[in-house]
């Protein structure tokens, strides 16, 4: 996301709780290394920016795949700090000098689980929805400051989160990874997962006076997801 933002002519920022994956982040970019559940370190980073005209919260884990009986609750609790705790952290901390400038862009990563919710990902679907619940409150909030806020959820991307979450499901449903691969990408319109350079394409147009009267709004990128939990 942040090489989109950077071709678009943003300085970029990034936070990352790794620090091998900041290490690997192109010359150029401020790299912090941060907790997104540490309030003090979120405010901290946010106080040394000059200031920010688009707030990406992306921080997420995908949490358990189990039923919902199987599910610990030191798991749950997990995975909504970093999701859902971890966007209104960011949200909360550059508010302020956002409205003080009056202008501004918040986007939200939010998942088409958040739309749908996903059998035996009660935790994550949780989590994405609430995410959607704390979007359309900024929208509100901060919409009369100049600001924007929407949510992208993307349907299932290419990567190693996602080849986590195949092998975990395939256990719990009792089939294949490539069955539940093939699952995934049979349940939407265009028979395919989406890349991460879609979801960043988006999150620039959101960002762009293309979309400046765009707000709370809920955007799915996808590929049309018409059954979210095919069944092979």
């Amino acid at each position: 996301m942040g090489a989109a933002f950077e071709a678009a002519g943003y300085g970029v920022w990034i936070t990352d709780i790794d620090q091998k994956a900041l290490a690997d982040c192109p010359y150029g970019w401020q790299r912090c290394t941060a907790d997104a559940t540490d309030e003090a370190a979120i405010q901290e980073l946010i106080t040394r920016m000059p200031h920010i005209d688009v707030l990406c919260a992306n921080a997420g884990i995908a949490g358990p795949t189990a039923p919902v009986e199987e599910v610990a609750l030191e798991d749950w609790r997990a995975c909504m700090a970093v999701n859902v705790e971890g966007a209104f952290l960011a949200a909360k901390h550059a508010a302020p000098g956002m409205k003080a400038r009056g202008t501004g862009a918040v986007i939200l990563t939010s998942s088409t689980a958040g739309i749908y919710g996903y059998p035996n990902r009660a935790p994550y679907a949780a989590a994405k929805w609430a995410v959607i619940g704390l979007m359309k409150t900024l929208a509100m909030e901060l919409g009369p400051h100049g600001i924007r806020a929407n949510a992208i959820c993307p349907g299932a991307v290419e990567g190693d989160r996602m080849e986590g979450v195949l092998e975990r499901e395939a256990v719990a449903k009792g089939m294949t990874r490539d069955a539940v691969y093939a699952g995934y990408a049979g349940g939407t319109s265009m028979q395919r997962f989406v890349e991460a350079r879609d979801i960043a394409n988006m999150a620039v147009f959101l960002a762009s006076e293309g979309a400046r009267l765009v707000s709370g709004q809920v955007i799915a990128v996808d590929g049309h997801t018409e059954n979210p939990d095919p069944k092979l």
